[in-house]
């Protein structure tokens, strides 16, 4: 088998069966073979519910266990359809699009697929941003009377952070939401973003002044009072644009704050993957990940 289908067709023809699935699994944990995590022993036998023996020490090995795969109660033909169907989708999907589409009897099945997914989509221990960063915060919810700026309410702060890569345009992203743009958030979010070194370009806002303390190099760009339009982070109000659309046009607008993360989540996994000619890898890097994150459990997905 090839490490990712190229097109429909030939996912298709992967794909038939929940065995096909359960190699495919094998093969992107093992790619240079089957390694016992135990005894690091080289040969298995195969069990019955994707389960591996290790010829060694004996050892049953789950190729699911400790991943969003476990306890899936659908047959894995159906998961990995759902995984292929979000990965094509270039502007994203909504539950109700996985439920009609895989024909699911549960909304509420078809929703905590998407939420893992948006789990999987960040990879434990990837790489910070580098290099010259912009940052600055946008708000993200429905329009409310009242204060507005960094302070309104009935919104949600966002933290956006795009590497700026000149004449080549905007490299990677990162976003996070904050409770409140103060210096100890704003901070504390950036070192979470940004690699120690790099040159952070922000607005004149008071709450990023310590970050030269922190190690980075701070270049402020001051609003220009005299200069109607001026706009000091134009890379990071590009990004806030395109977030706010794809969260109206393909959620309608309907995520809660509490799950706000999971959209951001695949928000940065599609951005950042937008020049990908291939769904095949996307799908290839989707599965990877989620052989590697932890269990996510509806209930752990539901907020409180």
């Amino acid at each position: 088998m090839t490490l990712y289908p190229l097109n429909a067709m030939e996912f298709q023809k992967a794909f038939p069966t929940d065995e096909a699935c359960f190699e495919y699994l094998c093969l992107v944990k093992w790619p240079d073979g089957f390694v016992c995590p135990s005894c690091h022993g080289n040969e298995s036998w195969k069990l019955k519910r994707r389960i591996l023996r290790c010829k060694t020490c004996k050892k049953d090995i789950s190729v699911t266990a400790g991943t969003i795969f476990q306890d899936l109660r659908k047959p894995l033909t159906v998961m990995f359809q759902a995984m292929w169907y979000v990965v094509c989708q270039k502007q994203g999907v909504s539950a109700l699009g996985i439920q009609s589409i895989l024909g699911l009897g549960s909304y509420r099945t078809a929703w905590s697929w998407l939420h893992k997914f948006r789990t999987a989509m960040v990879r434990p221990g990837r790489d910070k941003l580098s290099g010259t960063v912009e940052v600055d915060e946008t708000l993200v919810g429905g329009s409310q009377s009242g204060k507005r700026g960094r302070g309104a309410e009935g919104k949600e702060l966002v933290l956006v952070a795009v590497e700026d890569h000149g004449k080549k345009g905007m490299g990677r992203i990162r976003l996070k939401t904050i409770p409140n743009a103060s210096g100890s958030s704003l901070e504390e979010a950036v070192a979470e973003l940004v690699e120690l070194g790099s040159i952070i370009r922000t607005d004149g806002w008071k709450g990023y002044s310590k970050l030269e303390k922190r190690g980075y190099t701070h270049l402020i760009i001051p609003h220009q009072e005299s200069e109607p339009g001026d706009d000091p982070t134009p890379l990071v109000h590009r990004v806030a644009s395109l977030l706010k659309r794809w969260l109206l046009g393909t959620h309608q607008g309907g995520q809660q704050f509490s799950h706000l993360h999971y959209y951001l989540d695949e928000f940065t996994f599609r951005f950042n993957r937008r020049k990908s000619t291939s769904r095949g890898l996307l799908f290839l890097r989707l599965t990877q990940q989620a052989l590697e994150v932890k269990p996510a459990p509806i209930a752990t997905l539901i907020a409180v």
